[in-house]
């Protein structure tokens, strides 16, 4: 080769950098923008108006098998009743942003540096702080506005009448009438999930009056109960979808189940759920990666916000820019005994009968 003949290497060589500019596409590919929030996506939004909110839960009475009175008689006896009183503690979750006027200005990779585009990503960030929060072992706590942030308490943690947890120390938490908290689950030993555990928990559900549309879980806990489905005898055999014509004919294999059937004639939507958070079991030897199946009634629980998503701009300090998202916000559960709770399942382990 001619000495004479500049060349790419050469210019990719040159001291300081070289004289070639940078291949770098345009645009910032986040695969994080692709996780749903499936829990709040398929339940209801509420508001409050106090750091402290209480609603009431009422029953009908047990059937009376014994309601016969004489024809002419006069009416007696007292039926009115009164509801339980319950309540939960709000909790502010933030993100805060602050980008440099120069990083604002600049013409950055996807425009990475510029306040809308990390106020937007942070929002994101921020909802789904909340779904994980919500389906956390989280209990409540009173803010004191000054050294403890106030926490509220999480979904599973107000699950206690239809509910199976591993053996000692096991124990369910709930709403605690008398301290007026929702005090956290204990987690007990690790164990497998089994259809007749899930099965006896649907019927505690069906029993109390609930009918849960949604089984949630862990993506692994839902693939191990999916795989279950599909593979035991009773399971209804996928039909394959055929298109195209002649020799090129499309088919295909649909290997897994969604909807299972219960016992009692409902539905449950398996749904495997990314942001869910996994737990050490309570064992001697903790095993981790333990994970709760949730069974939602969505019509009985909400999210409540005293004034929704709030995007705020900060003080300024010197050459840059600040905003703080916030949201105060809370979870209702109506009815705890609308859903169920199966805790302590180890993922790893396969679900039999």
């Amino acid at each position: 080769m001619s000495a004479t003949i500049l060349t790419a290497a050469e210019l990719r060589d040159a001291d300081a950098g070289g004289f070639i500019h940078e291949d770098v596409l345009d645009q910032i590919f986040n695969l994080d923008m692709q996780i749903p929030t499936p829990f709040l996506d398929a339940i209801g939004t509420g508001s409050f108006s106090n750091p402290y909110s209480e609603w009431t839960m009422d029953d009908l009475a047990a059937p009376d098998l014994t309601n016969a009175v004489i024809d002419g008689s006069d009416a007696s006896g007292q039926q009115a009743a009164v509801g339980t009183r319950v309540g939960n503690h709000a909790q502010i979750s933030d993100k805060v942003v602050s980008v440099s006027e120069r990083s604002e200005d600049v013409a950055s990779i996807g425009s990475a540096g510029g306040l809308a585009y990390q106020t937007g990503r942070r929002l994101q960030e921020l909802r789904r702080d909340v779904e994980a929060i919500a389906l956390s072992h989280q209990a409540s706590l009173a803010d004191d506005g000054s050294a403890v942030a106030g926490k509220t308490g999480a979904f599973p943690s107000w699950l206690t009448t239809n509910t199976s947890f591993g053996a000692t120390p096991g124990a369910d938490g709930g709403f605690n009438t008398s301290t007026k908290v929702v005090d956290a689950p204990v987690d007990g030993d690790s164990r497998g999930l089994t259809a007749t555990l899930l099965g006896d928990v649907i019927e505690l559900v069906y029993t109390a009056g609930g009918n849960p549309t949604i089984a949630m879980s862990t993506p692994k806990m839902i693939k191990a109960l999916a795989k279950y489905l599909f593979t035991t005898p009773n399971a209804a055999v996928p039909t394959a979808n055929i298109s195209g014509q002649g020799g090129r004919v499309n088919q295909t294999s649909q290997g897994y189940i969604n909807v299972m059937v219960t016992d009692f004639g409902t539905t449950l939507e398996l749904i495997p759920n990314r942001l869910m958070q996994v737990y050490p079991s309570g064992d001697t030897v903790p095993v981790a990666g333990c994970t709760d199946l949730l069974l939602i009634d969505p019509q009985y629980v909400q999210i409540a916000y005293l004034g929704g998503y709030k995007v705020q701009p900060l003080a300024k300090l010197g050459l840059s820019v600040r905003r703080q998202l916030s949201v105060d916000w809370m979870v209702k559960v109506t009815r705890e005994d609308a859903h169920g709770a199966l805790r302590d399942l180890n993922p790893a382990t396969a679900v039999v009968a």
